[in-house]
């Protein structure tokens, strides 16, 4: 049985986490931790799990956390893992960061966008890009630490990957247009996400400068096999989960003077993705929906060809707080203890 702490697990992410986990046959919670309800029922912080969660929230003690069990999940802020992380902790446990300290390769980057100092960049290098469907192949036992992807990064970059790979699509005429459920802003109280901010209302955030873009700049890079720059702008939307990404792109067009079909543009996604459990390729006509996800660890893709001007619009839907979080995390410890990598996380989607 694999013995599992959580760091910030009263936060949304930590709650999904402790949703699923309690659900896994191979993993036993060992650890809720969370610096706001120290010593108080978890199950009075989240009234769902009463009888079914006894225990109460512990501190957020790293070094002891990393005696006592197998994987530590840390669902906290940015700069919070960086600022504790040490070679003695990770020669102990496995550890799962749902934050963005070790997504990005460049750490002058990571402080530009993110506008902190990073405490530990000598672990940014060993931290695997968990984003499980491109880099499955680098998630083994033999891994101590895992970088677990956005939620809006890992909706962006499923959605257009296979053609960025491919060459299909000219990548500098990406445009990315996302938007989000808002507990992907956290369970902290903000005045913008008050239910008489958010109702009734549609709201672009950090245009031309949110911090998940530099993560989907490095990741769909090393697809393009150069660097890179995207146009993406997320919106909140008035719903509790969930991401839907538009994506714009013009077409390549090929020597002979044609542009990529639409059977070969299908042919490419099922060639990446008809063998992923959590990535579903949908049928002709059909665009993703946020609600035919949520609850869930999938991720639907589909695409128009816009004959017209030659571009292609690519569509992706996810649960920001499963696929895009917490399921994501659960998928790569599977795959970090040899474990199915399905194991705990075939959650079929709610409706309604």
């Amino acid at each position: 049985m694999i013995k599992a702490g959580i760091i910030g697990a009263t936060g949304y992410a930590g709650g999904e986490l402790v949703r699923i986990l309690l659900g896994h046959k191979d993993v036993e919670i060992k650890w809720y931790g969370s610096k706001s309800y120290i010593d108080k029922k978890y199950a009075q912080v989240y009234q769902n799990m009463f009888e079914l969660v006894d225990e109460k929230c512990m501190d957020d003690n790293m070094e002891q956390l990393a005696k006592e069990v197998d994987v530590i999940f840390t669902a906290t802020p940015q700069g919070y893992l960086a600022s504790l992380l040490t070679e003695d902790i990770l020669r102990q446990v496995k550890v799962i960061d749902l934050s963005a300290d070790y997504r990005i390769k460049d750490v002058a980057i990571y402080e530009e966008w993110y506008k902190i100092e990073h405490k530990s960049p000598q672990f940014i290098e060993e931290a695997v890009y968990g984003l499980c469907e491109l880099n499955r192949d680098k998630v083994t036992e033999q891994t101590r630490l895992i970088a677990n992807p956005g939620c809006y990064t890992t909706c962006s970059i499923l959605t257009a990957y296979p053609l960025v790979k491919e060459g299909l699509i000219d990548v500098d005429t990406l445009i990315i247009d996302a938007k989000s459920g808002t507990s992907g802003a956290g369970r902290g109280a903000k005045v913008p996400n008050l239910y008489c901010e958010v109702n009734e209302n549609m709201k672009a955030y950090g245009v031309a400068s949110h911090r998940h873009t530099p993560e989907i700049e490095e990741q769909l890079g090393y697809a393009a096999g150069r660097n890179i720059t995207v146009t993406f702008t997320p919106h909140l939307a008035p719903m509790n989960r969930g991401i839907l990404a538009t994506e714009y792109a013009s077409l390549v067009k090929r020597a002979d003077g044609t542009y990529p079909t639409k059977e070969e543009i299908r042919s490419v996604y099922e060639k990446y993705y008809k063998k992923e459990k959590f990535i579903r390729v949908l049928e002709d006509g059909v665009c993703p929906e946020t609600k035919w996800v949520e609850g869930s660890n999938y991720v639907d893709v589909n695409f128009v060809v816009d004959e017209r001007n030659h571009r292609i619009i690519m569509m992706g839907a996810l649960d920001n707080v499963v696929k895009g979080a917490a399921g994501q995390a659960v998928q790569n410890m599977n795959l970090m203890f040899g474990l199915p990598e399905t194991e705990g996380l075939e959650l079929v989607p709610m409706f309604p």
